[in-house]
């Protein structure tokens, strides 16, 4: 049977009440192509521009190795000034990342080349909004963002291989406890079935987005992303108005992150150990019993 991967939607343009009631209201992606394209940053927006703007600033960069057990998560592989950084994606394909990383913080006149689309939605989060820089063929980890925002994702200059799934597939997915991303033992873009059984059949969205376009990925829902191109994303993220979905970010935040941050500082490879065998552990015992159904 395989990954069940359907094409996600896409519209040109959208109305607010078509963006909520087949959309936001159900929690469903699409991706929307020409919301950036009204913006100044879908020409100004270039490799050399932002190295232009932002200039040597140091940043840390994340690669595919799989997370040190010890360490908190999000720890960084390496650091390098960020215009070497964007000369390296230009010149060569490599596995090192840029992840959240506030560049406008830097270079606050790229306030002024975007625009929060706040026609669709209200509850926008963050005053910097977070980029997003790659390699070719660098790859995001598959998970879902701990504080369960709305995103709208646009990409920049090449093109980006995404797949999502819906936060109900998440045990079957092999999440690991006490966190929000996958065991990272296989390639879900390409997984062994014998290995790996649970994630037979479950369903998923996929999409490629190229220069300009905006993903919106709705709260909860998983995504792993590759990196086609030296390229760049950023991410505006909005609230969703659920005190429920409020309450589990705040859990994720406050109570989750700092025990599991805890307990690998404490016991760290042991403590990893067991949750990757739990994570298979859940796994297989939702495919026995059908879930998600």
């Amino acid at each position: 049977m395989g990954i069940i991967l359907k094409p996600i939607d896409i519209v040109d343009d959208i109305s607010q009440e078509d963006f909520r009631e087949k959309y936001l209201k159900p929690c469903k992606p699409v991706v929307i192509r020409n919301m950036a394209r009204k913006w100044p940053a879908y020409q100004k927006w270039t490799m050399e521009y932002m190295k232009e703007v932002v200039g040597d600033v140091e940043v840390p960069l994340y690669d595919s190795s799989k997370a040190d057990p010890a360490a908190p998560i999000n720890t960084p592989t390496t650091k390098m000034p960020f215009s070497d950084y964007v000369d390296l994606i230009q010149r060569e394909p490599t596995d090192l990342r840029i992840f959240f990383f506030d560049p406008i913080k830097f270079a606050p006149k790229l306030l002024d080349d975007y625009v929060p689309p706040k026609n669709l939605m209200g509850g926008f989060l963050d005053k910097y909004p977070s980029m997003f820089f790659g390699g070719k063929g660098s790859v995001t980890f598959l998970h879902y963002d701990i504080d369960m925002p709305h995103i709208f994702h646009t990409h920049f200059n090449g093109r980006k291989h995404v797949l999502l799934f819906e936060y109900k597939w998440k045990s079957r997915l092999y999440k690991l406890p006490y966190a929000t991303y996958a065991l990272e033992d296989y390639d879900i873009a390409n997984p062994d079935f014998e290995k790996f059984p649970a994630l037979d059949g479950i369903e998923g969205i996929e999409c490629f987005l190229e220069h300009g376009d905006t993903l919106f990925m709705p709260t909860g829902w998983w995504h792993w992303m590759k990196y086609l191109d030296g390229s760049f994303s950023i991410s505006l993220r909005a609230w969703d108005k659920s005190w429920a979905v409020k309450a589990h970010s705040l859990w994720n935040l406050a109570v989750q992150r700092n025990f599991d941050n805890f307990m690998k500082g404490r016991y760290k490879k042991r403590y990893m150990d067991w949750k990757e065998r739990k994570a298979v552990e859940i796994a297989n015992n939702a495919l026995k019993r059908g879930l998600p159904r």
